[in-house]
Formats: structure tokens, sequence, C-alpha cells
């Protein structure tokens, strides 16, 4: 009888001990997706080229200082450790009244000691054509007074789901009055 006792104990144990693992495997962290069961078809190479108006002055102003930092005969050139949020108009031509196609929204920073070195994080939201509402997500230094600076796409949404490449800003204007921008905008972008 013991070792009947000990037989079922045995099976019960390890069929416990099956339904343990087998929920603990369905359970995994990651898992491989198929491209098409997101819609993903050919990936595509696209040129965007638009408008920046970085407007600081005025009652319209569209980018606002958020933070000033203390400053220091260090940091007193660059303006090391301003921050600056923006919604800043994104248009076909270099003019104000030109076509809007979308809004840059999110904040830029001086991160820089030793010259003009901005951290830009933003996105593009779009309101034009077959990608209105899909946005593309830039994060990297702009050193505005490069003639040519480049920072990277990291991603997007909407349409640009899955997206990655490169931002090209270039001066337009600057009006050295009053601190507005106009810079000329290249994208680069590869997508589905």
């Amino acid at each position: 009888m013991a070792t009947y006792a000990s037989k079922n104990s045995l099976i019960i144990f390890t069929i416990l001990l099956m339904s343990f693992l087998a929920t603990v495997e369905s359970q995994q962290f990651s898992r491989k997706l198929s491209q098409r069961s997101f819609g993903l078809r050919k990936e595509k190479l696209s040129h965007f080229r638009f408008y920046f108006h970085d407007i600081v002055a005025g009652p319209n102003a569209t980018a606002i200082r958020i933070v000033e930092a203390t400053r220091t005969n260090r940091t007193a050139a660059t303006g090391f450790g301003d921050i600056t949020m923006i919604d800043n108009p994104l248009t076909m031509g270099p003019e104000r009244t030109s076509k809007l196609v979308g809004r840059a929204q999110g904040m830029y920073t001086s991160a820089s000691l030793n010259e003009m070195g901005l951290l830009m994080a933003m996105n593009y939201v779009f309101v034009e054509g077959k990608y209105n509402g899909s946005s593309l997500s830039i994060l990297g230094r702009n050193p505005v007074m490069s003639t040519v600076r480049e920072m990277p796409i990291v991603g997007g949404s909407g349409l640009f789901r899955f997206a990655r490449g490169y931002a090209e800003a270039r001066t337009h204007t600057f009006n050295m009055n009053n601190g507005d921008a106009v810079v000329e905008f290249n994208l680069y972008v590869l997508h589905y």
C-alpha cells in the first residue's frame, strides 16, 4: 500500500511540476513577430523639407524659456543650463505666412559650456496631407553656429512607426535684435 501511495504522490508531483513549468514557459519575456502581422511592408526612404520658425519674442512667441540657469563667467556666453519649451510652426516656405505642414513640439536646452550647443528633444507633428496626425521624434545635439547640423530621428508614430533616419538643419535667418530664427530642415527617413 505504501508503494502505491508513493507512486501516486510521485505522479501528482510530476504533473504539478510539469504544469508549473508550462505556465512559466508561456509567460516569456519576448517573442518573435512577423512584420506582416503589424502591416509592415517594404521599407522606403522619404525626404521632407520644411522651415522651423523659432519665435522667442513678442506676444505670439512659440518658444518660451522655462528655466534660466544661474549665470557664471563660464556659462554666460552659452546660456548653459537654460531650457526652452517649444510649439514651433513648420511651414512649406521660409515665410511665417507660408502653408503650415506641422509643429515642432518639445524642448531644447543649452547643453555646452564652450559653444552654442543645444540638446534637442522634440516631435515633428504633421498636420498636412497623408502624414496628418503622424509624428517623427528627434533627439540629438544641435551645434547652432555650424552651417549644417545633423540630428538623429529616433522614432515616430502613425505612418512613421519604426522610423529612423536623420535631420539636417541650416539656419535660414536669425534676427539679432529679438532672437527669432527660421531654420531649414531636410529629413531623410526610413519607414514602412
